[in-house]
């Protein structure tokens, strides 16, 4: 099976986000006291007294712009979590910890876009299986990307591209 890239939150996305949110909001930091938000910037859980922030993020939006892709209402915005200030982005993951976030057993949901940014489907899928659900999604010449999304809140965890 191949193993697929996640993609964190683009760095010059992260550093508008860190101004301005993309539902118009300045940020406002905070001391994570017990640890465990999943930052978008890293792609890794919080750790106990770093400053993080949740933001509104359009995870399509840069995307689209940088392509011509005209997602319309799948021009979604939601929260995620980032550091305050600006990180070493994501560390090299391990080959047992091929994704971030992935828990056994947990669900998630695979959302298949086209290069037009509108979305082709989706797949809800139990951890681990995101191998298999990106290969599922990939076989279709009309997906661009996808994106993962956690089901307990519909948050927008990652990216990952055609390969």
């Amino acid at each position: 099976m191949d193993t697929f890239t996640p993609r964190a939150v683009e760095p010059a996305a992260l550093a508008a986000l860190r101004d301005t949110d993309d539902a118009g909001r300045p940020l406002r930091p905070y001391t994570a006291e017990e640890g465990g938000e999943p930052l978008r910037c890293c792609l890794r859980r919080a750790r106990p007294g770093e400053s993080v922030a949740l933001v509104s993020y359009a995870p399509l939006r840069r995307w689209a712009a940088a392509t011509g892709a005209a997602p319309g209402a799948y021009d979604e915005v939601g929260p995620v979590f980032v550091h305050a200030e600006e990180c070493a982005g994501p560390e090299e993951r391990k080959p047992s910890e091929p994704y971030p976030f992935e828990r056994a057993g947990v669900l998630r949901t695979v959302r298949r876009y086209g290069a037009d940014g509108r979305i082709l489907g989706g797949r809800l899928v139990e951890l681990p299986g995101l191998d298999e659900a990106f290969t599922e999604a990939f076989a279709d010449p009309a997906v661009a990307l996808v994106h993962v999304r956690a089901v307990e809140y519909g948050c927008f965890l990652f990216e990952v591209r055609r390969p």
